[in-house]
Order: C-alpha cells, then structure tokens, then sequence
C-alpha cells in the first residue's frame, strides 16, 4: 500500500512539473475573433489531422463549406463527421487527394470542379518529412509538400479567380532557412548524410518563393496568396523523425511546441483576416509580416522555380512529351548532387 501510494505521490508531482514547465515556458495563445464564413468554400490538403483538421474545424465553426482534401479514406471520413458533429455544420466533406500521385492531384481537381460551383480558400496545409520517391519519379518531400500543391493550385486557379476574392494559403516554415534550389536538378533528392532533413528545407524553400511568385502572377486578380509559418507545433510529421532522434525529440514536441489549434492561428489569420491583401505574396509567423531568409526573397529563384515546377507536372506540356520526360526523370541517369 505505501508502494502505491508513493508511486500516485510520484505521478501526480511529475504531471505537476509537466504542466509547470509547459504552461510556464509557453505563453498563452492570444484570443482571435472569426468572421462569418456562410457562403464560402474551403479546400484544406491533409485536413485529417493536425494544423489541417484544426483549420478545418475553425473554418467551419465560422459557417464555411470545407472539403477534407486527404490520402486516407478512413480518417478523411472520420474527421469530417466529427468536425460536422462539433460545429453543427453539415456542410463538411471528405475527398480523396494524394499528392504523391500527380494522377490524384488532376482526378481531385477534376472532381471538384464538376461537383462544387465555388472556391474561396485554399489552404495549401499538407505535408511530409520522411524520404522517398513518388510514382512519378520525384523525391517524396518535394512532391508531396511543393509540387503536388502547385499542381493543385494550378488546375483550381480559374475557379478562384471566378470566385475573386478568393486566397491561397500556403503552410510552410522556418525551415525554408536551410533551404537550397537548384532549378536544374528540381525534383531531385539530395545526397549525403542529412538528405532527408535538406529535402524537407528545400520543399519549404519552394513553399514560400511559390507564394511569392503566384502573388505576382495573379496581381488584379483579387486572389491572394500568403505562406505561412504556423510555429513548432507538435503534429504527425515526427513519427517520421529517426529513431535515434524520437527519445529527445518527442519530450520537446511535448513541452515546448505549439498544439495544433494553436498552429492553425497563423493560417486562419491569412484566410480570414480583413485587409491582408496589400501583402500578398508575403510570409506571416505569428507575429505577423516577417522577412522570409533571403533566398525566400530571390525573384529570380521563384520564377525559375514556377518554370520548372510546370515542366515537372506537365503543365503547358504536350501528352506525349511530357510522358517521356516522366520516364526519362523516373528511369534516367543517376540524380546530380544538390550542393
């Protein structure tokens, strides 16, 4: 009996440290007024879990129609209806998007289209951090963070514009410090022995100079476009975290980082907030307007960029070339070295 009662002693003093140290290292997140969202309409990629679902379920608290734009049936469907039973709003819905797959991203937006007459968010929320290569040849971080969503944001454009005023939101990071771009070898994975880390930089780089450039490209259009660093917040992207890595890591996703809802402030703010659209283009924390590092400033690097991200998805490609260029980047020599 002493046992256990120094073992519930024990527990209850480390719950009490935790919540000391958490609360007490993190300040309290300041408190946001929505608008009224009756009426609109809102993709949100990966809106199953984390950043995303927090996104969605705001969205639609706020009277927005959201469609769950996520790989995995199963918690597609399960996220909606929960997000539905919580806010008392009907009008959310679960469709199928993986963005490893270019075939999916074009069969979405083929599909939305034809289902849903509006779009006016289009909060750009899904990614990865674990390495790979995709179906289509590409390194699985770069597609899945960066390409597949400029795929998506291209085919869903016009539908945008017709909607006008109408956002992109973009969620990127502070990563984007360490990233490096090399247009002659987008696509790629890098080598070495933090590959996996860099590709994810480089996919985050690509996040905030596509924003950059999609807001120069649609100036008079009344679609805006805004990249977004939503903080530390501890979400699914750390299972994918080396195991060597996890026993550090995860205690500090714990304590210091943000919880998905709080992440989400950041991006809600970009989507919802009045008068942002002088500073579209720009990259927000949540402090507001921030200067990205300077290579998330480079104009030139975001045109080269948008260049060959439409040349990797095919866009203004004819069928036939572009599958041949697909085989050649599948089956093609081996990768040059992103230094």
């Amino acid at each position: 009996d002493d046992g256990m009662g120094w073992a519930l002693l024990g527990t209850g003093l480390l719950l009490a440290l935790y919540t000391l140290l958490r609360h007490g290292l993190r300040s309290a997140p300041r408190p946001r007024a929505r608008p009224e969202l009756r009426g609109r309409t809102a993709i949100v990629t990966g809106g199953s879990s984390g950043i995303g679902a927090a996104t969605a379920l705001e969205l639609a608290r706020c009277g927005a129609r959201v469609i769950l734009a996520t790989r995995s049936a199963r918690r597609g469907e399960a996220a909606a209806s929960r997000i539905r039973r919580e806010t008392g709003n009907n009008e959310v819905l679960f469709m199928h998007l993986d963005l490893a797959s270019l075939r999916s991203v074009r069969a979405f937006a083929s599909t939305f289209l034809r289902q849903e007459p509006h779009l006016h968010l289009l909060i750009n929320n899904a990614g990865v951090s674990i390495g790979g290569t995709t179906e289509d040849g590409f390194s699985l971080p770069f597609q899945v963070n960066h390409l597949g969503h400029f795929l998506l944001t291209q085919l869903l454009l016009e539908r945008l514009r017709s909607c006008a005023p109408s956002r992109v939101v973009i969620v990127a990071s502070s990563a984007h410090c360490a990233g490096r771009l090399h247009p002659e070898s987008l696509g790629w994975p890098p080598s070495g022995l933090f590959s996996t880390f860099q590709d994810y930089c480089d996919s985050k780089l690509a996040n905030v100079l596509h924003a950059r450039e999609l807001a120069t490209r649609e100036q008079g259009t009344q679609v805006t476009c805004y990249a977004v660093h939503p903080g530390f917040v501890n979400t699914s992207l750390f299972r994918h975290a080396p195991l060597w890595l996890k026993p550090l890591l995860l205690p500090l996703a714990w304590l210091l980082f943000l919880d998905p809802s709080e992440g989400a402030q950041v991006v809600l703010d970009c989507a919802t907030q009045e008068g942002l659209e002088p500073l579209s283009g720009r990259y927000f924390t949540d402090c507001g307007p921030r200067l990205p590092w300077p290579a998330g400033r480079d104009d030139r690097l975001a045109r080269a960029l948008w260049e060959g991200s439409e040349r990797l998805v095919g866009l203004g490609v004819a069928g036939g070339q572009w599958e041949g260029h697909q085989e050649g980047h599948r089956e093609g020599p081996a990768a040059p070295t992103a230094q």
